[in-house]
């Protein structure tokens, strides 16, 4: 029987949505993986099946070109706080808490937070506790801070922008592993984060296998056209043809 995982204390337990969040198999998620264009597929096949969670870089921007990240989503709920910003560095008390999330991801999860901008949701350290606990990114609707530290770590972030001004005193983290809003995109802890330079995909869990199916289509017909387009296809046949 595994062991339930523990919190670090820094939340009360009525701030976990859960402990252990529901997951995929893992053929699912190496099949999104596989495909050859990672977001752009999986965009397409959404929109096909009734569902719209794509974000496009020019609103959350990756900070390390050609990554691609496919993983479990592990959701930080940050607010701002209601003490005033001297006040609660004159008592020094943090109130973030999102390495919480660090402690209950698994290797290859992506940290998603729903945050604040214009002050720091992830700083250099936090993002390099959350590599070295084996995150594969974060997703960041809101600020973070010290680039260099994540870069330099090889860890990808996707965020609206980039701070020097800390969070400490100017937000709380209120959930971990709940519902959380990325850019009015809902995200549920457990449903599968991709990102590429294109942008960001939330696949809700549920309907990961379906949306995937479709993709493998989207993804095969693509593969043929560019196939036939490098070796010297007709125009008239190319446009003609149904490729997916």
């Amino acid at each position: 029987m595994n062991t339930p995982p523990k919190t670090l204390g820094k939340l009360p337990p009525s701030a976990f949505g859960t402990l252990q969040i529901p997951r995929l198999p893992q053929e699912i998620v190496d099949g999104f993986a596989a495909l050859v264009d990672l977001t752009g597929t999986v965009s397409d096949a959404m929109d096909n099946l009734g569902y719209f969670a794509a974000l496009p870089a020019s609103s959350l921007p990756p900070s390390l070109p050609g990554q691609r990240v496919v993983g479990h989503a592990v959701t930080v709920r940050n607010v701002e706080r209601q003490q005033s910003v001297h006040a609660a560095a004159t008592d020094k008390i943090n109130k973030m808490g999102e390495t919480e999330a660090y402690n209950l991801a698994q290797p290859g999860d992506v940290i998603v937070i729903q945050g604040i901008f214009g002050c720091s949701n992830m700083g250099g350290q936090s993002a390099t506790i959350a590599h070295r606990q084996g995150c594969a990114a974060a997703i960041i609707d809101g600020s973070y801070r010290d680039p260099d530290a994540s870069r330099d770590a090889g860890f990808p972030v996707w965020a609206r922008g980039v701070t020097q001004i800390t969070g400490k005193w100017r937000l709380e983290t209120v959930q971990i592993n709940g519902r959380v809003s990325i850019c009015n995109v809902s995200v549920d802890a457990g449903d599968l984060a991709l990102a590429d330079d294109a942008g960001v995909v939330f696949v809700p869990r549920a309907h990961a296998a379906a949306i995937l199916d479709e993709a493998r289509k989207i993804d095969a017909g693509d593969s043929k056209r560019k196939q036939d387009i490098e070796s010297g296809v007709d125009i008239g046949s190319l446009v003609t043809k149904k490729y997916k």
